[in-house]
């Protein structure tokens, strides 16, 4: 089974076993749909009973867990999903974890690096592209003019870069 990272667990909040969570997603009211999670490196499988907002932070409350002590030992792990629990995303968009790791090519077949992060930006998201054998680093601005073909099952990406942006 495959399982998507959506969130941090930044700490506990009050003393029923609530838990902050720091959503890793752009969509933060998605966790209202949700009715299952996994927490931690152990992924236990839980029941969401409440979902409040607080400031930027999610607050999860769980039908397994009733105190602040049953919910310690989750504190700066991750919370999962089934990727079958996943946001449906538009065409030609995709999830941040779908791009890191994807091989860079460009047009005429050259290996360009690996993405090995992808920083976002009001305008647009920029990936950074690392080539080992050179040594280098290479921030590419996800936009169309440069992405002939973004193959996420094969984590393979072809790009089109213009002059001076991979040297």
């Amino acid at each position: 089974m495959e399982y998507i990272k959506v969130g941090w667990i930044t700490n506990t909040h009050g003393i029923k076993g609530e838990l902050k969570i720091y959503p890793l997603t752009d969509y933060i009211n998605r966790f209202n749909s949700l009715k299952t999670v996994y927490l931690g490196e152990n992924k236990r499988k839980v029941e969401i009973e409440k979902v409040k907002y607080h400031k930027e932070l999610v607050i999860l409350k769980f039908k397994e867990f009733c105190s602040i002590n049953e919910v310690l030992t989750f504190k700066e792990n991750y919370i999962y999903i089934d990727e079958e629990d996943r946001v449906d995303l538009p065409e030609n968009h995709f999830f941040i974890y779908e791009i890191i790791d994807c091989q860079v090519f460009d047009v005429k077949g050259a290996k360009i690096g690996r993405v090995t992060d992808v920083i976002q930006f009001a305008s647009n998201d920029v990936y950074v592209i690392k080539n080992l054998e050179k040594n280098k680093e290479y921030l590419i601005p996800a936009v169309k003019e440069f992405f002939v073909d973004i193959d996420v099952a094969n984590k393979k990406i072809v790009i089109n870069p213009i002059e001076g942006m991979i040297e």
